[in-house]
């Protein structure tokens, strides 16, 4: 019937990888498709995801160059861990991939100049992990109540870090990266679509 939009149940355990593997992955835009996965390891043109690519971008602004430097990237995941551990070694960056169960993951914490927090653990890194001078990427976002309220926290205490180094709030640090990341993927799909010039600074 015309005007009429039929939901249709979906399975109960429906696989996300055979999900994002059926996307046509000049038109993923998110960057999980397993095809932009691998350009991106392997240092070739892709489509970034998104998180990822704004940490980078903050992290460029920052500092210029991220040669050298040494990086800590907590968190593993597919979306932001890995991917954003590929781009800093794109950028030259020394880099470590630490988790929950890494062992003297606090030791780890504080030798990274940089360090970019995606555990999904609220306030798990307190500020005497982070190494004075660093640069704190907070990815994390995490509701908790606290004083009879709901609030909003990152991954590292906000409060401590703040006093030894330089740290992106939450909420208002990347999710506001993550959108116009988004934004900027769909601007470099089209143009890559049509064979159009990509504008430049919007990819890695």
């Amino acid at each position: 019937m015309h005007g009429i939009l039929v939901q249709l149940p979906l399975p109960k355990h429906l696989d996300s990888d055979l999900v994002i593997n059926a996307i046509d992955p000049a038109k993923d835009v998110d960057g999980f498709h397993i095809s932009n996965v691998g350009l991106l390891g392997t240092g070739q043109k892709s489509m970034v995801p998104c998180t990822p690519l704004g940490c980078l971008m903050m992290l460029r602004d920052h500092h210029g160059s991220l040669a050298g430097l040494n990086a800590v990237v907590v968190g593993r995941s597919n979306i932001v861990g890995k991917p954003m551990a590929q781009l800093l070694l794109g950028d030259s960056c020394t880099v470590t991939i630490a988790h929950s169960r890494t062992k003297d993951l606090a030791a780890v914490c504080r030798g990274a100049d940089i360090l970019v927090a995606a555990v999904g653990r609220p306030e798990m890194i307190p500020g005497d992990w982070v190494k004075p001078g660093a640069t704190v990427i907070d990815v994390g976002i995490n509701r908790i109540e606290r004083d009879d309220k709901t609030r909003l926290v990152g991954d590292v205490h906000y409060a401590s870090a703040a006093e030894v180094g330089a740290i992106t709030p939450v909420p208002g640090g990347v999710g506001p990266m993550t959108i116009a990341c988004l934004l900027a993927n769909t601007l470099i799909a089209c143009c890559r679509a049509h064979g159009l010039s990509e504008p430049k600074g919007l990819t890695a």
